[in-house]
């Protein structure tokens, strides 16, 4: 056919009405197995697929969740955790023929603003967020809409909602293993070079560089933001570089910014890790093909993109509201620390 098949292109072929077809498509009682058989060969035959809209309309489900990244968008092509995550949602959905929307935006304001269109047009039949931060207005929206969420990572304190599944890791026990991996080692000098201030995941890691540098007696460790790129990062470690007193070991939050950092390094003639040790907060190909390898947190990225994928069909299905702890990021230590001189 030159055109999309119908449902009534499907009862003339098969012979039924047109009530009868769609009884047998959506899988409602009023026909026979036969009957029902029939139709659905046919309708594969023709190549018939439901349209989403109208399905809404009549209160089935759209066959599609969303995701929507208020992060600069030059960001995104760099940084493979987000790569990594979408991966193993979307290798969920497609087992269970459910789309994913996503899109991107400037803010969280233009967020929750897709939000409220994709309720109101019932484009979605739940959402993921991501990058939960401190006032976040999303978990109220969401809960006040009344649509299905599972929020990735851990949302600041006070800023959750009892309506929403929660998939996260711990940060804070993440960044405790890294310092005492370089404590271990003899470093006295710290700087964490942060992703974009406000969310969550952040300020969890600026709080826990500073609780476990004041038990270690590390009265020089310190975090500095950034927007997560290597350009940023790559500036951050010059500005570090140039200091009277600079640090011994530096702790990127992203595998890019870490391997600019050992590219600005490698510029200056510093050596790693006799003079500067770095790590980086996730794994990647990247760590491990950079000279020397990267010390890196090693965690099953595209397995969490799974399990938050799973939570939110599970709850379209009529689970119940959890908070799931994935497994604790692993440190992987590699040539890129070790004592400094």
């Amino acid at each position: 056919m030159t055109r999309r098949p119908t449902i009534k292109d499907i009862a003339r072929r098969a012979g039924v009405s047109e009530s009868a077809v769609s009884f047998a498509l959506n899988g409602r009682p009023g026909v026979s197995q036969g009957t029902r058989d029939r139709v659905q060969r046919v309708a594969e035959e023709l190549g018939w697929q439901p349209n989403s809209a109208a399905r809404a309309l009549s209160g089935l489900r759209a066959g599609c969740v969303g995701l929507v990244l208020a992060r600069p968008a030059h960001t995104l092509g760099v940084e493979s955790f987000f790569l990594q995550l979408v991966s193993g949602v979307q290798e969920v959905l497609a087992s269970r023929n459910v789309a994913l929307l996503f899109q991107v935006v400037e803010d969280i304001d233009a967020e929750c603003a897709v939000h409220r269109r994709w309720w109101a047009e019932k484009r979605v039949d739940g959402v993921l967020v991501v990058d939960p931060r401190a006032h976040d207005p999303r978990p109220a929206l969401l809960a006040s809409l009344g649509l299905p969420a599972v929020v990735i990572g851990a949302p600041a304190s006070g800023s959750g909602s009892a309506e929403l599944s929660t998939v996260w890791a711990d940060d804070s026990a993440a960044m405790a293993s890294v310092l005492a991996h370089l404590h271990e080692l003899g470093h006295r000098r710290v700087v964490h070079v942060a992703g974009l201030p406000g969310l969550a995941h952040t300020e969890r890691r600026i709080s826990s560089l500073r609780t476990e540098a004041a038990r270690l007696g590390l009265t020089a460790a310190r975090s500095v933001t950034t927007d997560y790129s290597d350009a940023e990062g790559a500036e951050a470690t010059r500005r570090i570089l140039d200091e009277a007193e600079p640090p011994t070991a530096i702790i990127y939050d992203n595998d890019v910014m870490a391997v600019a950092g050992a590219s600005v390094a490698a510029e200056r003639g510093t050596a790693v890790p006799a003079e500067l040790s770095i790590v980086a907060w996730d794994d990647s190909a990247l760590c491990r093909v950079t000279h020397p390898r990267l010390t890196a947190l090693v965690r099953d990225t595209s397995g969490f993109g799974r399990l938050a994928a799973q939570e939110l069909l599970d709850r379209l299905d009529g689970g119940p509201v959890r908070s799931i702890q994935a497994e604790l990021p692993r440190l992987e230590p590699r040539e890129s620390t070790g004592r400094p001189r």
